[in-house]
């Protein structure tokens, strides 16, 4: 069943979860040329437009900001090619995608080998109630909420308010957590990432106010950067928080069956899934992440039962801001407003 709040989890096609693996691995193999190109047509515009803002700055402040904020749809973009190098899905050469992703890594404020470790937890654990807290959005369950005190509940309904999620929480996660291998911190090469990373992005900055002073920082830099990274965070949020998601306990979480019932198929407008290099086919990303975005598509081509299942627009999308907790009982996401009353 489909209500106005996302998709349902219930698929048309009978195959169990797991059988999808042996078919979506047909799928895994990157054409070179094609991720070249992909490549150029996402990192080229990127400089360019970067270049184009610069050189505004004599002209108009506002047309600089203009130009910044279209720019953030290629950083945006860029940062979903860093993501396939991180699942090695993006050149068959697994060294040559590391120190891609580390370069993009400075461009879009993230150290790579962190990230690639936490997002692999997240893949690992997606839907998991006994694993959660690495790389997802922290999400309680109606009974833990209802246990907690009036203080932390009032902190809990704080953190999931959308002014500080998609507000506050894109600065914050890009600009200060990122800066610290927070969660590894026990392992040099972590902080081997996190600070080669910060290093670049202060040499890059300094060479930026040495050449054009705080203008370029603060009408392109800043931005880009959040705008990017707020776009960032959405789609990250809406591809698990949806009503009829799915989790479980951990004796009867089941990776692949999580990962297809666990996220969503965003369905985009044509211009909105090219910048976002298709990671609105997440069911089929989770269920097998060494497929390159630009295959994803080819799959629903060929598979239709899984383009039907878990769809979301982009309308429906947008009552998932209201939904907080986790319902055991009822096995959805519900609002807190559906839940004072039992927590009373």
């Amino acid at each position: 069943m489909t209500d106005s709040t996302g998709p349902s989890r219930a698929h048309p096609d009978t195959r169990a979860p797991r059988d999808w693996v042996r078919i979506l691995s047909e799928y895994r193999e990157p054409d070179q040329l094609r991720s070249v190109f992909e490549l150029i047509v996402s990192i080229v515009p990127f400089v360019l437009l970067w270049c184009l803002a610069w050189w505004s700055l004599s002209i108009s402040y506002w047309l600089t900001f203009a130009i910044s904020i279209l720019n953030a749809a290629f950083l945006l973009r860029l940062f979903a090619i860093q993501h396939d190098c991180g699942h090695g899905a993006f050149f068959k050469n697994r060294t040559f995608s590391d120190w891609l992703g580390r370069v993009l890594g400075v461009l879009t404020l993230t150290p790579y080998d962190v990230w690639r470790r936490t997002h692999s937890a997240h893949h690992s654990s997606s839907g998991n109630l006994g694993k959660r807290g690495i790389g997802d959005i922290h999400t309680l369950t109606v009974s833990e909420y209802c246990a907690l005190t009036p203080f932390h509940r009032l902190m809990y309904r704080l953190y999931r308010n959308p002014i500080i999620l998609f507000g506050l929480g894109p600065g914050y996660l890009f600009f200060l957590t990122n800066r610290l291998p927070f969660g590894l911190m026990a392992k040099a090469k972590y902080w081997i990432s996190a600070m080669g990373t910060n290093f670049a992005i202060l040499a890059g900055l300094t060479v930026i106010i040495f050449f054009g002073g705080l203008m370029p920082v603060l009408l392109i830099f800043l931005p880009s950067t959040l705008l990017a990274a707020t776009a960032g965070m959405w789609l990250f949020y809406v591809q698990h928080q949806f009503e009829h998601t799915q989790w479980d306990k951990d004796e009867h979480w089941q990776l692949h069956d999580a990962a297809l019932n666990g996220s969503s198929h965003y369905v985009l407008p044509s211009v909105l899934r090219w910048f976002s290099a298709n990671i609105g086919i997440h069911h089929v990303h989770h269920l097998y992440s060494r497929i390159p975005f630009y295959r994803l598509p080819e799959v629903l081509h060929d598979h239709t039962e899984l383009a039907d299942g878990n769809r979301m627009t982009v309308r429906q999308s947008l009552a998932n801001a209201r939904l907080h907790l986790w319902d055991e009982k009822s096995r959805r996401l519900v609002s807190f407003s559906q839940v004072e009353a039992l927590c009373c």
